[in-house]
């Protein structure tokens, strides 16, 4: 399980990310990337790390279904997952 405060923190990551959205893009077409700089660097979308959405575990994400690879086959192994069978894992 991930920290608490991680997961909050990327919970923050994403609403700046949304907040400077439009203007990151206005100021990017125009080339000005000093006026960029001075945006907080959290609102940079690449600054997001994608997370289990049961664990939080940042690591072997899968994006097709959300969740990290030993969520998934915990899942896959109880039959939670429709049209996955269990082949020699």
């Amino acid at each position: 399980m991930a920290k608490e405060s991680m997961k909050a923190r990327e919970v923050k990551r994403a609403k700046l990310a949304k907040r400077y959205a439009a203007k990151r893009a206005a100021l990017k077409a125009e080339g000005n990337y000093i006026a960029m700089s001075t945006l907080p660097r959290n609102s940079n979308p690449i600054r997001q790390r994608n997370r289990c959405k049961l664990t939080g575990r940042p690591r072997g994400y899968m994006r097709q279904f959300g969740i990290s690879r030993i969520t998934f086959r915990e899942m896959a192994s109880k039959g939670l997952i429709p049209g996955v069978r269990k082949a020699s894992w």
